[in-house]
């Protein structure tokens, strides 16, 4: 018996991983967010798998152990491995631009994980079922994956630490910690405090690398396509107060992590769902620009309100409201 159905799937690579190691996985019912449930742990049933417990009217918090017969010696992992790509494939599916997508969408975003670098392209693997490459435009809705074309496709930055085929070995990280000690000994002790500000923010809690990696790479000016300025031209006219908007949360995320939002926080957190990392950049450039921003470049995670934007924030708003 072959399983066919995104549901079955989805539930059946949660369990098969965290069942590699000794043919037993825990799964939480809260867990299994699948269109229909029932009949994904019937399929797995049908095939022999065994569910010690109720998987779908049980609390949802207590995980419930499913037993793989044979599994162990068929994915045979250390333990350090099983436990990696159980917490790499967690991660995954709580990635934010997949709240609230169908099991294909979320299924597909495991294979796209796993078959893509942190720097390049990566090539949709021929074994990805059906559905899943249906499911690819709504990844890309979603914010998920911003290139999309001719079987080749480009993760969000917001998701790029997910990939799976980045190297990842200790001697790496070690090399990424080493290259980031002196980097930090080498700059000022304003640059470093705010470098740390962002490694250490509870909040934010981004992977070492992507900290390291934004503040070692040097800031290249933007060559703005003529594309890239339609594509403005067209969307700021649905936003007529990006402005004042974008000021006020710039505001209101310093005070809150202590450091400024990223390119791609701030447009996040502004609901602007933008597939081109390109129209990003140059919509903070116009803001910038235009002074409701303005940041230290090429410093990341230093954006801030501008001359225009001068007393936004959460007590401007208070003050305002006050005055009316």
């Amino acid at each position: 018996m072959q399983l066919t159905d995104a549901d079955a799937q989805l539930l059946a690579g949660v369990v098969a991983i965290r069942a590699a190691r000794g043919g037993t996985g825990h799964v939480p019912g809260q867990d299994l967010r699948l269109t229909d449930p029932e009949g994904a742990v019937a399929a797995l049933t049908a095939l022999g798998w065994q569910f010690a417990g109720d998987l779908l009217s049980g609390d949802g918090e207590t995980p419930v152990a499913v037993t793989v017969p044979n599994l162990a010696e068929e994915l045979p992992l250390s333990e350090t491995a099983r436990s990696r790509v159980s917490a790499w494939m967690t991660r995954t599916l709580a990635a934010k631009p997949l709240a609230g997508s169908s099991p294909a969408a979320r299924l597909a975003a495991l294979f796209l994980a796993a078959h893509s670098s942190n720097d390049r392209a990566g090539v949709l693997p021929d074994e990805m079922p059906g559905h899943c490459r249906q499911a690819l435009p709504e990844l890309l809705s979603k914010g998920f994956v911003v290139d999309l074309a001719d079987g080749r496709y480009l993760l969000d930055e917001s998701v790029r630490h997910l990939s799976g085929m980045h190297p990842r070995s200790h001697d790496s990280m070690v090399l990424v910690r080493v290259r980031w000690e002196v980097w930090k000994d080498g700059v000022s002790p304003a640059l470093r405090r705010h470098a740390e500000a962002v490694e250490h923010c509870p909040l934010c809690a981004l992977p070492l690398e992507r900290v390291a990696r934004a503040f070692l790479q040097q800031g290249l000016s933007m060559q703005v396509m003529p594309k890239v300025r339609t594509a403005y031209a067209a969307w700021k006219y649905t936003q007529p107060d990006r402005g004042p908007r974008a000021a006020e949360f710039a505001a209101t995320w310093r005070a809150e992590h202590g450091h400024g939002p990223s390119i791609t926080q701030l447009c996040g957190g502004m609901g602007w769902p933008l597939e081109s990392r390109e129209l990003r950049a140059f919509i903070v450039q116009r803001l910038v620009a235009t002074e409701w921003l303005t940041h230290t470049f090429p410093v990341p995670w230093t954006l801030r309100p501008g001359k225009a934007g001068q007393g936004s924030g959460p007590s401007a708003a208070v003050f305002s409201a006050g005055k009316q």
